[in-house]
Order: structure tokens, then sequence, then C-alpha cells
């Protein structure tokens, strides 16, 4: 085995299976840009904020399972490789969050993180799957899960193999992960986030951040500071 070659194919393919984004492409289907609308991400969150619930959970699935597929092929392409796994959940949760295609603002990687650790390890998926569905009901935000996740799993995981490779190579995508919810924290401070009651009691926080409940309407907060710096350029 050549390791400089499964190496590039594990990330190329993690990458490009990673980028199709199913949310931005549904969108443009109907006629716009899911990024402009809702709370501004490609992901199935926003999804749902701007088309429902059925969709938005259609499309999460969908972006768990790519990783999930895309994770167990580079394992059965590569069993000789012992970071095969790894180097391809890193590079799908990375094509996600940056598509080339959409000028790298894609989504924010909580489906993909979660498809990745499903196939790494079935048992530490449901133990982060219950501690992150407490975060975002203690919280009420659930930016809180993917953040927290994303840091204990690479630690846990590589302690699990005791090899600190698997652990610095998931840190990777740990730090894009916790970037990209940047903005979150931001909304969050300021009062501006929308709240994980968002999915039972929409009513309500359309009230809170002064916004119609209607099917398509731009939030006051959809955009984050370094989208709108992007806009302008």
């Amino acid at each position: 085995m050549n390791t400089a070659i499964a190496v590039c194919t594990c990330v190329l393919m993690g990458y490009l299976i990673g980028s199709i984004n199913l949310s931005y492409l549904i969108s443009k289907s109907k006629g716009y840009d899911i990024r402009e609308h809702g709370s501004g991400n490609a992901g199935a969150s926003n999804l749902i904020i701007t088309m429902g619930k059925k969709i938005g959970a259609f499309v999460a699935v969908v972006d768990v399972m790519k990783a999930f597929l895309v994770v167990r092929l580079a394992m059965y392409i590569y069993p000789e490789m012992k970071y095969a796994g790894v180097i391809a959940a890193t590079s799908v949760i990375l094509g996600h969050i940056f598509p080339f295609y959409m000028g790298f603002r894609g989504g924010k990687g909580l489906a993909t993180l979660g498809g990745s650790i499903l196939a790494l390890d079935y048992r530490l998926f449901l133990i982060l799957l219950l501690f992150a569905l407490f975060i975002a009901f203690v919280t009420d935000y659930i930016c809180f899960a993917p953040i927290t996740c994303s840091v204990l799993f690479p630690v846990i995981y590589g302690v699990a193999k005791k090899d600190v490779w698997y652990a610095a190579i998931l840190f990777i995508a740990t730090v894009c992960i916790i970037y990209r919810h940047i903005g979150n924290l931001k909304r969050i401070k300021t009062g501006k986030e929308l709240r994980f009651s968002f999915l039972w009691n929409r009513k309500a926080e359309a009230e809170r951040l002064g916004i119609e409940d209607d099917d398509g309407v731009s939030y006051p907060w959809q955009y984050d500071e370094e989208q709108q710096k992007h806009n302008t350029h």
C-alpha cells in the first residue's frame, strides 16, 4: 500500500462527498440561496427554520449518512491503514463546512460530526447523542451541542485507542466547527440567537426576536459579521 496515495484518496473522497450540501441544492431548486434566509447557515437546522421540520429532518439524516458512508468506505478500502477512518471523518466534515463551489461557506458540521462518530464508534455516538440533547435542553441553544461534542469526541476516542494521533487528526475538524459557531456565540451574547425551543415554540421565539412567523422571512440576525464582510467584497 502506498500510504501517501491512501491518505490523499481518503482526504479527497471525504471532502468531495462532504461538500454535497443538500440544504443549499434544495434551496437553489426553489429559486433562492438558503444562506440569505433564516440563520444564514447552509445546514439542516436552517432548512427547518425556512422550509419546515420534515424536510429539515430528512436533510439532517442525509448529512449524517453521507459522513457515515464515506468513513466506512475509507475503512473498507484501506483496512491496513489505521487512520483511514479519522482522516475521512475530518475531511467529510471540512467538505461540509467549506464546499469549494459555495465560496467555502457551507454548513456548520453538526450532522456530519454525528455521522462520523457513528461510523467510528456507535456506542460513543449514542452516549454523545444523549449528552448533546441534554446540553441543548439545559442551555436551550443547539450550538453548544456541536461545540462540546467536537471537543469531547477526539479526546475520548484518542484515549480509547491509546493513540494521540487519532485525537490530533480529529481536532482539525474541532477547530473548524468551533470557528463556524463563533457567530452563534456572539448572537447568544446579544440575545439574538434562536433557541432550541424554537422547534416546539416557534411563535414565542418569533415574538422574542421581533420577527413575523412567516415562511421565507429574513431574520434580523441572518448573517454573521464575517459573512457580511464577505458579501461586501
